[in-house]
């Protein structure tokens, strides 16, 4: 058992959208990732997603809104529900990912953004 320094494993990351996993609770992975732009409209059919904005601002669009996640905030998307997280003005934010280990990146989308492997870090 160690402590995780955030600030440290975010400086190994250098591609968006690439989640990397920094540790695992029982049935649960923690995900670090950095994202820039747009991503990719998808949902999961049998896994809920929370995301933790630890840096930046995070707009998470569904189909009939869009709700601001700031920085220190966190966002549940239940299972099922169609989502895509998307920054503006070119901004790198900065999220944590908490979800099942079976969770696929994208749902049932394959998309040249969808990642099938994590690494660890």
């Amino acid at each position: 058992m160690k402590s995780i320094n955030l600030k440290e494993k975010y400086e190994l990351v250098d591609a968006y959208w690439h989640p990397h996993q920094i540790g695992v609770v029982d049935n649960m992975q923690v995900l670090l990732a950095k994202i820039k732009g747009e991503f990719v409209w998808h949902a999961h059919k049998n896994e809920d997603e929370l995301f933790q904005v630890v840096k930046g601002i995070l707009y998470m669009q569904f189909r009939d809104r869009t709700e601001v996640v700031n920085e220190g905030e966190i966002i549940i998307v239940p299972k099922g529900v169609e989502h895509c997280p998307i920054t503006k003005n070119s901004e790198v934010v900065h999220v944590l990912l908490f979800e099942k280990l079976t969770t696929l990146h994208t749902g049932s989308v394959e998309h040249e953004k969808t990642q099938t492997v994590y690494p660890k870090l």
